[in-house]
């Protein structure tokens, strides 16, 4: 296991999205690095956000457009200021909107290619030469996308259906300006994001980063590998993904996206996966495997079904394709996301592998003392969450408890003074597991109309952000002063047994100067 994970240490949750700042969402740039700075005052180690994916409208970081693309939304756009790429009058513009930054970034591709040619500068030809596996085919897609106003793929022109080559050829040469715009915008995120890791890793602060298990139907990588996934001649889903009925949701979850073809999958040496693990490895220090329990078997819903109660669990070769993982990436530590219908058999693959699970004290109080959520029942070598991106904060469960439940949770703790959400932070922070995370949420105290996500719903979430106003006087000094009475301080500004894998990267300085 990684040192990150096997030595005492704590985190936070906090997706990029909701970090504060002028425009219509939060980016990588100044706030991004306040942000850190504020974690590493308060001895937090550890950074965990969502998938760093481009998403559809409605902004799930676990439905993008490609598993390898960054995030436009996410870029700074005063970074393209700062190397005169972007005029100061185009970057306040382009935080008004998607559309407006959209817009922003076209007009500093075009003053990019201006100053340094056609083929960019080396920086931007390194990133081309590693990016060519997925670069061309997201470009492509999201250009002809646009192009045919946002016509999904499976109603396009046979040719361009069917991604031959000579039909996407002959499409491409039209659109010259905007896939330049769009691998420029690739360019630019890899370099910001590279930027705010190192700045993160500098300070003793590991980026914890996710996987989503399964992709979008209308995404460049079902579009550019039909053969990999499960669908009829028109590029239209056979079966589709989701759960059965949990603690999560009482009728299941119907999530819609295109089951692979694991027998394909298998016959390739699992390339395509091969390639989403070594994307991760390049952003993140730590890559938690969303929906783990899959790997092992699926849940699989025919096409058309109505709910999720209709479908049926199917065997996926999961330890075949881990063990390709480590065999290709034997750095990279991975933890498993084991929340929801997990058997013995899912729980001996993740064992098997050594990957750490996931420990989630709001779901601890079902009043049965045989809970394995509950802090009596942790082991040294899982994750302790007070909740997730899909729970409410901590303040909003409680408040939704029935007044028994309440007195339960207290009665467990000693019945102590300390009211929550500090009550289940510090419980978390007084695990047995080796890495505590605590969802930013939590440490500002916040109530549940600042929860991030309601699984099964499709209105009003991934919109959450902070401001700075909410962050009480002395906070780091609190969250300090309990990360040192439960062993969870860095021993050094920077441990120097932890190895970032930051030189992975491409290039070395900063593109551009």
């Amino acid at each position: 296991m990684s040192h990150l994970l096997s030595v005492r240490r704590a985190g936070t949750l906090l997706h990029p999205f909701s970090l504060p700042g002028a425009g219509y969402t939060g980016t990588l740039g100044a706030q991004a690095r306040r942000f850190a700075d504020l974690l590493a005052d308060a001895g937090l180690q550890i950074w965990q956000v969502l998938p760093l994916g481009p998403t559809h409208d409605d902004g799930c970081p676990y439905q993008a457009f490609s598993v390898h693309a960054g995030n436009p939304d996410l870029i700074d756009l005063d970074w393209l200021v700062e190397r005169g790429w972007l005029a100061r009058r185009d970057a306040v513009a382009g935080r008004q909107s998607r559309a407006a930054k959209a817009r922003a970034l076209r007009a500093a591709s075009a003053r990019y290619f201006r100053r340094t040619g056609p083929a960019g500068d080396a920086h931007y030809r390194e990133f081309r030469a590693q990016a060519d596996h997925w670069l061309e085919s997201y470009v492509r897609f999201r250009a002809f996308r646009d192009q045919l106003d946002g016509l999904p793929w499976t109603a396009w022109p046979a040719g361009l259906r069917h991604c031959d080559a000579a039909a996407c050829d002959a499409r491409a040469a039209q659109l010259g300006d905007e896939l330049d715009a769009l691998r420029f915008g690739q360019f630019v995120f890899e370099c910001q994001w590279r930027e705010l890791r190192e700045y993160a890793n500098a300070r003793g602060i590991g980026l914890f980063g996710d996987m989503p298990i399964f992709v979008h139907l209308e995404s460049a990588d079902v579009w550019a590998h039909q053969d990999l996934f499960q669908l009829d001649a028109g590029g239209r889903p056979l079966t589709v993904t989701g759960v059965p009925p949990d603690y999560f949701s009482a009728e299941g979850q119907l999530w819609g996206n295109p089951q692979y073809d694991w027998a394909r999958m298998q016959q390739t040496g699992f390339a395509w996966w091969l390639q989403r693990f070594t994307s991760a490895q390049r952003q993140f220090d730590v890559v938690r495997i969303d929906h783990f329990r899959a790997l092992q078997a699926y849940w699989e819903v025919p096409a058309g079904a109505t709910s999720a109660k209709d479908g049926r669990w199917v065997a996926a070769p999961g330890r075949e394709l881990l063990a390709a993982v480590r065999a290709q990436c034997p750095e990279l530590c991975l933890v498993a996301e084991n929340l929801g219908t997990i058997t013995p058999e899912v729980e001996a693959l993740r064992t098997e592998f050594a990957l750490p699970g996931m420990l989630i004290l709001q779901f601890a109080f079902d009043g049965s003392p045989d809970n394995p959520y509950l802090s009596h029942r942790h082991g040294e070598a899982d994750i302790v969450y007070t909740g997730t991106h899909d729970n409410d904060t901590t303040l909003g469960w409680f408040e939704s408890l029935d007044a028994h439940t309440r007195a339960a949770v207290y009665r467990y703790f000693g019945d102590p003074d300390e009211t929550m959400p500090w009550l289940l932070i510090r419980q978390a922070l007084a695990s047995r597991a080796n890495t505590a995370i605590v969802p930013w949420q939590d440490f500002l105290g916040l109530d549940g109309h600042h929860r991030m996500n309601t699984p099964g719903t499709r209105e009003g979430n991934w919109q959450w952000r902070f401001r700075w106003e909410q962050v009480p006087e002395g906070l780091a000094q609190r969250i300090r002063g309990l990360l040192a009475q439960h062993g969870r301080l860095p021993a050094s500004a920077w441990d120097a047994g932890y190895v970032t894998g930051v030189d992975a990267g491409y290039g070395a300085g900063r593109p551009g100067q």
